[in-house]
């Protein structure tokens, strides 16, 4: 299978998304940035688009259907509700874009994508602003992609563990203190 079109995929799936498809083209396929950077971007929107589009119809059949898919969307729904609603009530619509664009598990542009469904945005309204939130997520992997080859070819593996190690403890520490208050 050729590199680009692995970088696609990866791109294209739920977990990953472009997130895992940068560090996968660049350091592990040792593909070029931009080429790697717009296969990534376009294969992230691939999904939102159909999403978007087709979520509301697809939902809406399986769940009268099917009873394991009322459970199924219920709780994914519930869930992304509670993850996101205190966003959007603070932010409006500009939530959608900050919460696509912070690049940690559960925040691309799928999770974007059912929110925007959620909370009723339109296609014309939510597709604009997941495009942006991805675009940002992109540019801050492609940034701490490039560092950590960076750090690893000049300092080595053993600096960038370590720099990784601090930055995770850091962050612990972090979460740690702000939930004790």
């Amino acid at each position: 299978m050729p590199s680009e079109f692995q970088v696609l995929l990866l791109a294209m799936a739920p977990i990953s998304e472009l997130r895992g498809a940068i560090p996968v083209g660049l350091a592990g396929l040792k593909l070029p940035f931009w080429e790697v950077f717009l296969i990534s971007y376009v294969g992230n929107l691939i999904p939102v688009a159909f999403l978007l589009l087709a979520l509301e119809p697809l939902a809406n059949f399986l769940s009268g259907r099917f009873k394991i898919f009322r459970k199924l969307f219920d709780w994914l729904f519930q869930r992304t509700r509670k993850n996101i609603a205190t966003w959007v009530e603070k932010y409006g619509q500009k939530a959608l874009v900050l919460f696509v664009a912070i690049p940690l598990p559960v925040t691309g542009g799928w999770t974007g994508s059912i929110a925007a469904f959620l909370f009723g945005f339109p296609f014309r309204v939510a597709f604009p602003l997941i495009a942006l939130g991805v675009l940002i997520a992109g540019v801050i992997v492609s940034v701490l992609t490039l560092s950590g080859i960076a750090i690893e070819k000049y300092l080595g593996w053993q600096m960038l563990v370590t720099i990784i190690g601090v930055v995770i403890i850091g962050w612990l520490v972090y979460r740690h203190l702000k939930k004790n208050r």
